[in-house]
């Protein structure tokens, strides 16, 4: 699954690239895409009770991206046990060329803090994120 994101004026620095920072706010739009996409949106999970905060988030960058670029996201589920959900991606310009290899590792919890394992409370959304799992 593939999400699109296009370079804002905004998200450049100085140097008249892509700040770096933006990459991380991209690989969040595209998780929220990606869940939406499979019916496990992060909507779902705040009526639930269910936050998702990012547990450890890395990034490397590979070549530069400019304003009005498309940056083209694919999001793969790479380890998945109901209570912590691992993501990878791939950032590429319209050319196809990688421009950032990025992960990221979420956990579950209720708003009062206590870990929800998605896999023994909510076996049918468990279901639908260990279907993509690569």
């Amino acid at each position: 699954m593939q999400y699109k994101h296009t370079v804002k004026y905004y998200e450049t620095d100085k140097m008249k690239i892509t700040h770096h920072s933006n990459y991380i706010r991209w690989m969040e739009e595209a998780r929220i895409y990606f869940l939406n996409e499979i019916g496990a949106s992060y909507k779902k999970f705040e009526e639930m009770g269910i936050l998702s905060p990012v547990v450890s988030v890395k990034c490397k960058y590979k070549k530069t991206t400019t304003f009005e670029d498309d940056v083209f996201i694919e999001v793969s589920v790479v380890k998945f046990n109901g209570i912590k959900l691992s993501l990878d991606y791939t950032m590429k310009n319209a050319a196809g060329e990688i421009c950032a290899t990025a992960a990221s590792s979420h956990c579950f919890m209720r708003e009062d803090g206590t870990i929800v394992n998605l896999k023994r409370d909510y076996k049918d959304i468990y279901d639908i994120i260990a279907n993509f799992m690569s």
